[in-house]
């Protein structure tokens, strides 16, 4: 079923006129192919129109989006001969952050995603997507193994933020997610990381410091949600509009600030509306990427690594 976003209802409206005609020409009553034809038209120009000018905020918004591909539409799609890899041999697995073996094209691969889930029991048993320390810390070994046998590693990032639980804190979330990072920084293999829907805090950048980092079109990447920032700034997750306003958080901002290294365009109406066409076009930049780093040596991948977040910095004192 198609979840419309609050700015979408006039193509709500105008879908849902479509669906009407195309039930009565099912029956027979009318010929009214040309009309559809017509209408579907202007939802396409609609649609263009409405996500030419998205507002950060809205940006937020598709990005969450219920129908929105996510890393295990992209695993499916993508790999081939995936064997998970489970636990971090210290405390117990976590099924935020999932991991392991597989092939994209003819390439062996380290490939590790976090996973939101698409219903209510699937999300409370991938926590929505929010990892705890174990889930860090099984990061950290795969990602020292792939280095071990000198395979690329490829991240799919998606998360409102690290687990904040008490618990989490117990474990040592923060110096979890210090050595995910360190590791990230560490490997001399190739490290290609894809934002495809919220990069959300150090949870996000956990698995993210990598030598590419690709962000889809409609997805955001920030220190903080939207309604964490107006909770501190405004005392109120009302202001949150007007946060995402302030946080240079969408991939356009980031690209011209030199975060992020490319930006992926999505389909016509956000990646939720044709998933195929987005996933496609992430494969095809994750095969690129590879082929392009592994030509090159461990050493150099990890300078390339180096400079590369040491240069955004220097800009930032500047």
């Amino acid at each position: 079923m198609t979840v419309f976003l609050d700015f979408e209802k006039p193509v709500a409206e105008m879908e849902g006129k479509i669906e009407e005609l195309r039930h009565l020409s099912s029956k027979g009553d009318l010929n009214i192919v040309e009309e559809i034809s017509r209408l579907q038209s202007k939802v396409d120009r609609m649609l263009r129109q409405i996500y030419a000018n998205l507002t950060p905020w809205q940006k937020v918004q598709v990005a969450r989006h219920p129908n929105r591909p996510q890393f295990f539409d992209y695993l499916n799609s993508i790999v081939t001969d995936f064997l998970p890899l489970a636990g971090d041999r210290c405390f117990a697995e976590d099924q935020a952050i999932i991991g392991g073996l597989g092939k994209i094209g003819s390439q062996s691969v380290m490939v590790i995603g976090q996973q939101k889930g698409n219903d209510l029991e699937t999300r409370v048993k991938h926590n929505f997507g929010m990892a705890k320390p174990e889930g860090y810390r099984k990061a950290v070994r795969l990602m020292e193994m792939a280095d071990r046998f000198n395979l690329p590693i490829v991240t799919f990032i998606d998360t409102a933020g690290a687990y904040p639980g008490i618990d989490a804190e117990e474990r040592g979330q923060a110096e979890a997610i210090a050595k995910s990072i360190e590791s990230c920084l560490r490997v001399k293999v190739p490290l290609i990381s894809i934002i495809i829907g919220e990069g959300g805090s150090g949870g996000a950048i956990a698995i993210a410091a990598a030598n590419a980092v690709l962000m889809l079109e409609n997805s955001v990447y920030s220190v903080i949600s939207p309604e964490g920032c107006a909770s501190i700034l405004w005392r109120s997750a009302t202001k949150a509009s007007e946060a995402a306003d302030a946080q240079k958080l969408t991939a356009q901002d980031l690209y011209g600030l030199g975060i992020i290294d490319k930006i992926l365009p999505e389909p016509v109406g956000g990646a939720h509306r044709e998933p195929k066409v987005a996933i496609d076009a992430v494969t095809r930049e994750i095969e690129h990427y590879i082929s392009t780093f592994s030509k090159m040596d461990g050493e150099a991948l990890l300078r390339h690594r180096y400079d590369k977040f040491l240069a955004m910095g220097s800009r930032g004192m500047n």
